[in-house]
């Protein structure tokens, strides 16, 4: 882990790298330093393995939710963003927002009657979508979101779905941790991929 201080932005080719090597970054809080991990265990999404529950499958046989791509990426984050405590500062959200004019941010939004209900957002190189963080503020939005990603990315052929650090709600939706050595392995052959997200 090491520390960036005083950043407005991080440098895009810098964060992609980052990412290459298996490394992402956190801000301490809304305005603190920003530092970058790289986990010795690593939460993954085995891509044919997404735990759907009952009621959410209704959610989705219902379309309860317009589902979309993109639309609105900036809101999303700030979404993700606006809770008690937080690793996304502001200088997060600039960064990821440049990534996504390049063209390697993305979100999948969850939308209800017009309102943006829920949605996640990551970055995507070669074969690899790296979630970064999701929000809801209805009943499974954001699963609804987590979903129609996975379908995506399976369209798409991508083979790595990276959650970074596990958590018992990512454990309950198919989650699994394993070893660093493993991961950057199975990195390294999604780079190679040549895959698209849009």
């Amino acid at each position: 882990m090491t520390r960036a201080i005083n950043r407005d932005t991080i440098d895009p080719e810098l964060l992609l790298g980052a990412y290459c090597r298996g490394i992402f970054p956190m801000a301490e809080s809304k305005k603190g330093d920003i530092h970058w991990y790289e986990p010795v265990l690593r939460a993954v999404f085995p891509l044919d393995g997404l735990k759907i529950s009952r009621s959410l499958r209704q959610t989705i046989r219902k379309k309860i939710f317009d589902m979309r791509f993109n639309t609105s990426f900036e809101s999303v984050m700030r979404k993700c963003a606006d809770r008690e405590e937080t690793w996304i500062s502001e200088a997060i959200i600039q960064s990821y927002c440049e990534l996504h004019r390049r063209g390697f941010a993305f979100s999948v939004e969850s939308w209800y009657d017009g309102e943006l209900a829920g949605g996640l957002y990551g970055v995507a190189i070669g074969g690899a979508f790296f979630g970064e963080s999701m929000f809801s503020t209805m009943k499974d939005a954001s699963k609804s979101a987590l979903v129609a990603l996975v379908h995506h990315l399976r369209q798409r052929q991508f083979v790595l779905l990276d959650a970074q650090f596990m958590t018992p709600h990512l454990k309950s939706l198919g989650a699994v941790e394993i070893p660093q050595r493993e991961y950057l392995s199975r990195l390294q052959i999604a780079l190679q991929l040549d895959r698209s997200f849009a």
